[in-house]
């Protein structure tokens, strides 16, 4: 018999949540999303393992919980070309120019050559003002500037998760999410460079 008891980490969905509200109360949470950017990449490099997506992500537990048993999914197949490589690579590619824009206006920030600007960057585009969020800190500008746009970064992929779990099964996002499609590359890489060579 399936042992069915839930485990401490069915429950990372309210990590995901507390997270996004904490970003909007005070900026400076949206550092903690790191951990969201490290923990995958240290375990498929040390264990060669997708474990992060398939247990640890708070995100995919989300969508799963939103869609699944709320019911807000339509629980249709995603498109072919969602599935393909070229668009998952393309994707990625896209999402680390975008994550390296930020970083340079954050850089800019740092270097005095440019002022905060306390707006969230909604899919790369809608530009809300998120003044509300930011009390002031006894650090540089910079660091504030880091937390918008990192949360831009998170919010943004948290909506198109959304929409992607509207729209066709709940945990959509999970297929072409740019963590997801890195770490299967590392994971690639490594469990091939682990391989025993043949004679």
């Amino acid at each position: 018999m399936k042992n069915t008891a839930k485990k401490w980490y069915d429950y990372l969905w309210v990590v995901s949540l507390t997270y996004l509200i904490l970003g909007f109360f005070n900026i400076l949470f949206a550092w903690l999303g790191l951990l969201c950017f490290f923990i995958p990449l240290i375990i498929s490099i040390t264990k060669g393992s997708k474990a992060y997506c398939n247990k640890y992500c708070g995100r995919g537990q989300l969508f799963a919980l939103a869609g699944g048993r709320f019911g807000l999914s339509r629980r249709k197949d995603i498109p072919k070309w969602m599935k393909s490589s070229g668009f998952r690579y393309g994707f990625l590619l896209f999402f680390f120019a975008m994550f390296f824009l930020m970083l340079w206006n954050t850089w800019l920030v740092f270097a005095g050559a440019k002022d905060l600007r306390t707006v969230v960057t909604l899919l790369w585009t809608l530009k809300l003002p998120w003044h509300w969020a930011y009390h002031g800190t006894l650090f540089s500008d910079g660091v504030a500037q880091f937390a918008f746009g990192f949360y831009s970064v998170m919010l943004t992929s948290t909506v198109l998760g959304f929409v992607t779990m509207l729209l066709f099964k709940p945990r959509s996002w999970c297929v072409y999410c740019p963590m997801g499609t890195m770490t299967q590359l590392i994971c690639r890489a490594r469990n091939a460079a682990s391989a025993p060579k043949s004679l």
